[in-house]
């Protein structure tokens, strides 16, 4: 197709890679920790739930021979487990170790700080205010270190009508992949309601989720729209395309490079892009050449944080 016959050709002047972008360290550890389980132990691997919330990566893993379950049940006796890197709940743990599985934990540290905080302080007599998304695979497993005295907020009304069984000790925790504004905004909520309550010592918003939003916060005001690569289950890279949106910048996100809609950048100069943590750059570079084939004319990454984390495998698998 001629440059003249193509409507959208000449009208994006550049894309802007967000940097940094893509898969941090707690996923890359999940990922490698299934494929070495199938590499060791051959396939199936079962592993509980989603591994991480990515359709090219689960796709991807179910093809080498991992099976998907969310119920215990469907693992047959001395079956390989590999539980999420979300986490899960004591009660899944215990059944998990009951039914005699071998189980490798992909459970991103990070979370598993957040696990281990809520053990320590709940031995100490406190109860917790769990600031996160009802339903997320993280949250329920977070809350499920508990059986009772752990309360989810979602939102500041939330915090308004809380009602607790006591708060002289009152500890409060977040799921890690929330955004970071809405979060201390709930949090000020929180220390309005109950002044007394314990905060983290650092704060449990992972530090990939706060780099990503940060170089959106830095990117989306610079660009006529903002392209956000990610699955509709990802919860960092909804909060990306949330976050662009609250900024004044239209946002679109999209699962693969096939879910571009031309129309999108009709007049459009400068496009953003930018990729959730559980988006593999595999993806980004398939949006980045249709982007070129819909007219753009040259592609740049922007200058930001460089990220060196890297988490240590099970034993076992390394």
């Amino acid at each position: 197709m001629s440059v003249a016959a193509n409507p959208v050709s000449m009208r994006i002047e550049e894309v802007v890679l967000a940097e940094p972008r893509g898969f941090c360290a707690g996923v890359d550890r999940a990922i490698e920790i299934v494929e070495r389980a199938l590499a060791k132990f051959g396939a199936p691997i079962y592993v509980r739930h989603e591994i991480v919330h990515n359709t090219y990566v689960v796709n991807d893993l179910k093809a080498k021979g991992a099976i998907f379950i969310e119920d215990l049940a469907e693992v047959p006796p001395g079956a390989t487990l590999v539980f999420s890197a979300h986490g899960v709940s004591q009660a899944v743990r215990i059944e998990a170790a009951q039914r005699g599985f071998s189980i490798f934990d992909a459970t991103c540290p990070l979370v598993t700080k957040v696990h281990v905080e809520v053990a320590k302080l709940h031995k100490e007599g406190y109860d917790f205010i769990m600031i996160g998304h009802k339903g997320h695979p993280e949250v329920e497993g977070t809350m499920g270190q508990l059986s009772e005295g752990i309360y989810l907020v979602e939102d500041v009304a939330d915090v308004e009508t809380l009602q607790v069984a006591q708060s002289e000790r009152l500890a409060v925790v977040t799921q890690t992949t929330l955004s970071v504004d809405d979060a201390a905004e709930i949090l000020d909520a929180v220390k309005r309601r109950f002044p007394s309550v314990r905060q983290p010592k650092q704060q449990d918003i992972c530090y990939a989720t706060q780099n990503r939003q940060d170089a959106v916060k830095v990117l989306a005001p610079k660009v006529d729209v903002l392209v956000v690569v990610g699955s509709p289950t990802s919860s960092n890279s909804n909060r990306l395309r949330e976050l662009a949106e609250r900024l004044g910048t239209e946002a679109h996100m999209v699962d693969s490079a096939d879910d571009l809609d031309p129309a999108w950048f009709t007049a459009r100069k400068r496009v953003g892009l930018t990729a959730g943590a559980s988006a593999p750059e595999l993806l980004v570079q398939q949006v980045i050449e249709r982007l070129r084939d819909l007219g753009a004319l040259s592609v740049r990454k922007m200058p930001g944080v460089e990220e060196t984390t890297h988490f240590p495998l099970p034993k076992g698998l390394k």
